[in-house]
């Protein structure tokens, strides 16, 4: 937890105020998928913070909208690592080596991968969401990086608890046909 002195911002006091809400979603955000991040808890909600500290509309902001802008970054700073992973798959900077088939056929698959995919493929579909609906991928984007309730959903677009559930409903759907697209 971030020390509190004469040094910190207003921005660090509201971290530190909401520091165990942000490791409880981070925590669940990083093992809905069953893990395979090579990234904790601690180190996602220390990098989100690195990431909100200089943003000056914070300072004033309730707890539900620090937690979107919150739930936005966790999702930039996943996405952004899973990238980093894949590329290091694909050779990054390593230089080129001949591949020995009877190696790699004896090597078990690797369990990480099916996690990263699937963070990759919802954060294009998510993309591509945003294109058509911003309110139903802002939902999707609150719901599933940020870990929050329809209430809070709703509490922070100023929607109705139920039109939150309808459109949770709807980008489910529709991310479900933009994912078998791929």
């Amino acid at each position: 937890m971030l020390p509190i002195d004469s040094n910190t911002t207003p921005v660090d006091h509201k971290f530190h105020e909401y520091y165990p809400e942000l490791r409880r979603l981070a925590h669940s955000r990083l093992h809905r998928d069953g893990g395979g991040f090579a990234l904790d808890t601690t180190a996602l909600v220390n990098e989100c913070y690195l990431r909100l500290r200089n943003i000056g509309s914070l300072v004033d902001a309730e707890r539900p909208r620090f937690l979107a802008y919150a739930s936005r970054a966790m999702r930039s700073i996943i996405v952004d690592l899973v990238r980093e992973e894949l590329a290091l798959r694909r050779g990054g900077n390593i230089a080129m080596v001949t591949l020995n088939t009877a190696i790699a056929d004896s090597v078990p698959n690797d369990m990480d991968a099916d996690a990263q995919f699937d963070v990759m493929a919802i954060d294009g579909a998510l993309t591509q969401l945003e294109q058509t609906d911003a309110r139903l991928a802002r939902v999707v984007e609150l719901r599933y990086f940020g870990g929050m309730t329809f209430c809070e959903i709703a509490e922070l677009l100023g929607q109705a608890e139920r039109t939150v559930r309808r459109d949770w409903d709807k980008a489910k759907l529709l991310l479900l046909m933009l994912l078998r697209e791929d």
